[in-house]
């Protein structure tokens, strides 16, 4: 009688769920696992459907596949769950200890280190959600109404974990969700004053994710950040596109002569500043305000390391031919300049430039330049960045370690 009950209710709350069904050719992604469904593969009415409302996702015969925040836009369902699982506090206390043993097993938390990214959207199986963790504080910033509609759910699992050690939970999404008229940024728990010190590989920062960009640190650049440690020492190092001066620290850090950091931003410039007066380096660093395409052209200095780690140029398809331009002309020109036997770090964070086509990209420049140029590194994004295997439209930063003969 109870198991009869069991499935009465189950039938009942099914039929008050809101769902969509999939055209019979657009389901094989889902099959596959991919985590986004196009609102070209819906063919059922969605009028009745709310941004940020939990959805199921039904095939042409009614069927499950997938369970997912809706929103009307090119992407209209994100999957959260390919189980017939409810989305609901206890998933996501799952989700996120997940994500948190991971970080822990890559040792991302330790004594010289105390920044990284929590959440990873797609690549923890969370689409729409960004977290990152700084000494203490974790950081939410919501891509999709349906993580900002949960967001209640996501502090709670947060607070669950004792390893976090959380003195606050600071939810930032204004400028990802900017029609979202009731979206105030805020805490949702505890309090923090900013700047924050915290330490990355040993190297102290302040972080400001109140008035800084994202979520106050660009955390991706981790790993590479190290890599300059075998490049750096006793060399002139320009470090361009410098934000808060992740680069610069890290060379400086690891005995670099000298190092310009430089940014078109004063603001940026001022936070460089503070986090290289912060780590006692006043006297082996100068900041420049320059725009770097134009400063690039013509450098008074001869440089032995130079950085290059510039802003998204192309966030849509439709762009990418000019950014792919973009980079070439910053690449040949720094390629043209650099000192012989000079070492080049440049970067893309543009998901539409894949790592082959930026690669393609920076030959194309060496070639413009007239220089001999040999591929020492390949770089991407750190582990705490994972990858979905069935989504590979997030691996989005690609770089190349060069060497100008």
């Amino acid at each position: 009688m109870e198991l009869e009950l069991g499935v009465f209710l189950d039938k009942k709350f099914r039929a008050l769920e809101k769902a969509v069904n999939i055209r019979k050719n657009k389901k094989h992604s889902l099959e596959r696992r991919h985590p986004w469904v196009f609102s070209g593969a819906i063919f059922s009415d969605t009028s009745e459907i709310s941004d940020g409302d939990t959805v199921t996702v039904l095939d042409h015969k009614n069927h499950f596949l997938a369970r997912g925040h809706f929103q009307h836009a090119t992407i209209s369902v994100r999957v959260l769950s390919f189980e017939d699982h409810q989305l609901d506090q206890v998933f996501f206390d799952r989700k996120i200890k997940n994500a948190v043993s991971l970080r822990l097993r890559q040792d991302l938390l330790s004594p010289t280190n105390n920044i990284f990214r929590l959440i990873h959207g797609e690549g923890d199986g969370l689409p729409g959600l960004i977290i990152d963790y700084y000494a203490s504080v974790a950081v939410i910033q919501c891509h999709s109404i349906g993580m900002f509609n949960s967001i209640d759910m996501i502090s709670n699992a947060l607070q669950k974990v004792d390893e976090l050690n959380l003195i606050a939970i600071y939810s930032k999404s204004s400028d990802t969700l900017p029609n979202r008229q009731d979206n105030t940024d805020g805490y949702l728990y505890g309090s923090c004053e900013v700047p924050h010190l915290a330490l990355e590989n040993g190297v102290k920062l302040n972080i400001d994710w109140v008035n800084g960009q994202k979520t106050g640190f660009f955390i991706d650049q981790r790993e590479n950040r190290m890599l300059i440690a075998k490049y750096a020492k006793g060399k002139n190092v320009l470090n361009t596109f410098c934000y808060s001066g992740g680069f610069s620290l890290l060379a400086l850090a690891n005995g670099a002569k000298h190092v310009d950091s430089l940014d078109s931003s004063k603001k940026a410039i001022q936070l460089t500043d503070e986090n290289i007066k912060l780590n006692n380096f006043e006297s082996v660093h100068t900041s420049i305000v320059a725009d770097t395409m134009d400063y690039i052209k013509d450098l008074e200095k001869d440089y032995d390391v130079i950085i290059l780690d510039p802003p998204a140029f192309a966030k849509h398809r439709d762009k990418r031919h000019r950014a792919v331009q973009g980079y070439k002309r910053l690449n040949a020109n720094t390629i043209r300049q650099i000192k012989p036997g000079g070492i080049i770090f440049t970067f893309s964070c543009s998901q539409v430039v894949d790592k082959q086509l930026f690669t393609n990209t920076i030959i194309a420049a060496a070639i413009e330049a007239k220089r001999n140029v040999r591929i020492l590194e390949q770089l991407h994004q750190p582990s705490d960045h994972p990858i979905s295997a069935f989504h590979p439209e997030g691996e989005y930063l690609k770089g190349l370690v060069i060497q100008v003969d």
